[in-house]
């Protein structure tokens, strides 16, 4: 055995644990019991001790000066297990055991904080997770910026300074295409009642259409749609509404596209550093287009138009294109996951900013809800009604997510710029789409991003992919023709 091979067994082994302290957090999400999260943070603690420990074990070093791979895929290995083992080694063991602690716990206080509509009595376990995640950052950083060290565990090799340069150039046309379709006649909203069993069993459909294999994954339901996993076992979750099936349908397969990027890797590097997305964006970049590009296309909401009628009946919308236009209505509302193409990313932009505060600690916890709300009134021009519609509406930041928001809107700017090169090398991606055949686009992504999984860094991953340098172009291009179509500017 040489160092490579002894370093590639434990890492094999560690990321199998990982995979267990990631089943626990699925298990919590949907099927556990409410009485058992007490429970349930103390077995986190342990998992997260045990991980940090063999994250940070000084035979990785050893490995490391002396592994020798042969081939690009061994030198992309090593350099993925050394950043990790860096960064591991800068967090002292108790702080990671601490951060599992409460983080698992605060899950349970922010969703019974949320379900009540108190934000006073989740803001002390908040204060409590930026106090552990500051520190954390602080660790990581070692002296420079501590939220570009968060921002490192979500989009390696970016800061916040660049993401705020994307962003800002993203912010004008973006504002005022808002501006102009708000203008406009609005298209009719969905009315009436959807059987929920009904709603479960075409999401499932839907989940089959875009590849998502179940003989490797299930479908089930939780409070806030989810993926998890990789390899032979991804699991996603989705949610339901009586009044609005599209909530439904479009968190299925926006979790299908993060599933599909972990069933499209290839096997060969399961339960390695490769052996999954290159990053949140990338990954997001997968969600995004399966839900926006492909989903809510003229070609496939015709197909789904036909579905939906099949299922419910008359459900009163006049036909395709009417029904086009309902599925991309762009319209006030309060919620990021409901959010249409359009505002979606002025969304992210609020959250980026507020936890760029937290983090530097220019914003106080206390005063997080009040920023939330001045920020939104000024960027949306409607005050938020409830805590659940503002600072309550996320889980992320319950769980110390502080960094992982951005990932978002890069996802976004990533699938314009994979949607531009798919629609160039599939000449009759709308034919297929129109028979709700999908597999076209999602064949394309799979060869030519999903199946390499880590192996390149993020932006090389989608540079490679659409032969193009990671852009806002392309998206804001795609919205403006798209919407501009639909609402006739």
């Amino acid at each position: 055995m040489t160092a490579y091979d002894d370093l590639m067994a434990f890492q094999r082994e560690t990321s199998a644990l990982g995979q267990i302290a990631g089943r626990l957090g699925w298990d919590q999400e949907t099927v556990m019991p409410r009485g058992a999260a007490p429970q349930r943070a103390e077995e986190m603690a342990a998992i997260e001790a045990v991980l940090h420990a063999r994250r940070s074990d000084p035979r990785v070093a050893e490995w490391l000066e002396h592994a020798a791979p042969q081939d690009e895929v061994g030198m992309a290995q090593l350099r993925e297990i050394r950043r990790a083992y860096e960064r591991a080694v800068k967090v002292p063991a108790d702080l990671a055991t601490a951060i599992a602690r409460v983080t698992s716990s605060a899950q349970g206080t922010w969703a019974q904080a949320r379900a009540d509509e108190d934000v006073s009595a989740f803001l002390p376990v908040l204060e409590e997770v930026v106090s552990l995640k500051r520190q954390e950052g602080e660790a990581l950083a070692q002296g420079g910026d501590v939220y570009d060290a968060m921002v490192e565990d979500y989009e390696p090799y970016t800061t916040g300074v660049q993401i705020g340069a994307i962003f800002d150039a993203m912010r004008p046309r973006l504002v005022a295409l808002r501006a102009a379709v708000l203008d406009r006649p609005e298209p009719a909203a969905l009315s009436g009642n959807f059987d929920e069993t009904i709603q479960m069993r075409l999401s499932q459909k839907l989940a089959e259409i875009f590849g998502y294999d179940l003989s490797h994954g299930r479908v089930d339901k939780a409070v806030h749609p989810f993926s998890s996993g990789s390899g032979l076992d991804v699991r996603i979750t989705t949610r339901t509404s009586e009044t609005d099936p599209f909530n439904c349908f479009y968190s299925t397969v926006h979790e299908v596209g993060h599933a599909a990027y972990e069933q499209g890797i290839s096997r060969d590097y399961l339960l390695t550093p490769l052996g999954q997305g290159a990053s949140m964006g990338v990954h997001e970049s997968q969600s995004r287009i399966y839900e926006n590009q492909l989903g809510r296309s003229r070609a496939f909401t015709g197909w789904l138009y036909g579905e939906m009628t099949e299922a419910f009946g008359d459900f009163g919308i006049a036909d395709a294109d009417a029904f086009y236009a309902t599925v991309n209505r762009v319209h006030n509302g309060y919620i990021r996951t409901e959010a249409d193409e359009v505002q979606y990313n002025l969304h992210i932009m609020l959250r980026f900013d507020l936890e760029r505060a937290l983090m530097a600690g220019d914003l106080q916890v206390r005063d997080l809800e009040a920023a939330w709300n001045d920020r939104f009134k000024a960027d949306f021009g409607y005050a938020v009604d409830t805590p659940s519609n503002g600072c309550l509406q996320d889980v992320h930041w319950s769980v110390g997510l502080f960094g992982y928001f951005p990932t978002y809107a890069l996802g976004n700017v990533y699938a314009g710029c994979l949607y531009q090169a798919l629609r160039a090398a599939v000449s009759d991606l709308d034919a297929q789409l129109a028979e709700g055949n999908t597999s076209g686009a999602t064949g394309w992504l799979r060869e030519n991003l999903q199946r390499h999984g880590g192996l390149y860094a993020p932006r090389e991953s989608i540079r490679r992919a659409s032969d193009m340098e990671p852009g806002p172009e392309p998206l804001l291009d795609y919205l403006e023709q798209k919407f501009g179509g639909i609402y006739g500017l």
